[in-house]
């Protein structure tokens, strides 16, 4: 890997375990602004419903930005952004403000986390970018494992409204790591070419049934781990347990991650999701059997981690399995 994509490369990790760390604060502190706002707990979890709706809504509104601005410009602006949501959250005393700064952070969520880093890694060009892409995605899987726990200390010992305030600090932080630790880049006018040909794939139907796969998965997994914590206190584990517990799923999802990389050629996308997606009910199988047996717990947090760590990749080697069929030119990952 060469200096200058290794150099993006600990600039972005840092900054997306911090921005994907810091809006994954709602399955730590949900039943707190549920006490705050006197909403109920699904009402406040819907909050993440709003940011995911609003981040895939303005994904494609902002493409031509990162085409005509770079990379670099939509991720110091969106870490501006995240801290104006941050602040609007710890000031939100109902729900009018509450959903308006998880649509805030929506907007955020397109401009300055994932697509966002796999952009700024691709401006640098380079035939190490897939490597770089690859150990972006292990190390930004972490961002739970490190984030959960830290939400946990600073909630005990500040609130959740100062949490929040600490959060929008750090996210003023990325910032600054962005505007002076990356590049500045031209865009990406120089693949704009290519582009009308990945319009015509939009109507193979193998298309929509790909984008309607990794949309279902998705929506289990980044559904479940909102709701992941409550879930394991409801079960009536200690609180340090269930911290404990749920910070260590992270750890186990980036380990699947890790294997299904160095797994090279040895299985193909297709594969693995197929594997991964039988592995999510069989673990949920697995916790409604045990109860809170430690366990059942602790067999549901293997099965499950793994499962979902791969579905995690998948999302991204699914497509080039269809490489010979007109479909990959829209779905090439990144």
């Amino acid at each position: 890997m060469t200096p200058e994509t290794l150099r993006r490369l600990v600039v972005l990790a840092i900054g997306q375990i911090i921005g994907w760390g810091t809006v994954s604060l709602l399955a730590v502190v949900g039943g707190d602004i549920a006490a705050a706002l006197n909403l109920p707990l699904p009402t406040i979890f819907a909050g993440n419903s709003a940011f995911y709706v609003a981040s895939g809504l303005c994904a494609p509104l902002l493409a031509p930005l990162f085409v005509r601005l770079g990379a670099r410009s939509l991720l110091v602006g969106g870490s501006f952004l995240a801290a104006a949501g941050f602040v609007v959250l710890a000031s939100s005393t109902n729900p009018i403000v509450y959903f308006a700064a998880w649509l805030v952070l929506g907007v955020v969520g397109a401009a300055a986390l994932s697509t966002a880093a796999y952009i700024a890694l691709n401006e640098g060009g380079g035939t190490d970018i897939k490597a770089a892409i690859g150990a972006l995605m292990l190390i930004s899987g972490l961002s739970s494992a490190v984030f959960w726990p830290a939400t946990a200390l600073l909630q005990g010992i500040l609130g959740w409204r100062a949490t929040c305030t600490v959060y929008a600090a750090l996210t003023l932080g990325c910032a600054a790591l962005y505007r002076f630790g990356l590049p500045a880049a031209p865009g990406l006018q120089h693949m704009t070419a290519t582009a009308p040909a990945g319009r015509a794939s939009l109507r193979s139907p193998t298309f929509y049934v790909l984008a309607a796969a990794i949309a279902l998965n998705a929506f289990v997994t980044y559904g479940f781990s909102a709701i992941l914590i409550e879930l394991l206190r409801k079960l009536g584990l200690p609180e340090q347990d269930v911290i404990v517990m749920a910070s260590i799923l992270g750890v186990v999802q980036v380990l699947a991650r890790a294997v299904d990389f160095l797994g090279g050629g040895r299985w193909d996308g297709l594969t693995t999701a197929l594997l991964a997606g039988m592995g999510v009910p069989i673990a949920m199988l697995l916790l409604l059997a045990g109860g809170p047996a430690w366990q059942a717990v602790a067999a549901f947090i293997l099965v499950y981690g793994v499962s979902s760590g791969a579905l995690a990749v998948s999302r991204a080697t699914m497509p080039p399995v269809f490489s010979k069929s007109t479909i990959m030119p829209a779905l090439r990952p990144p």
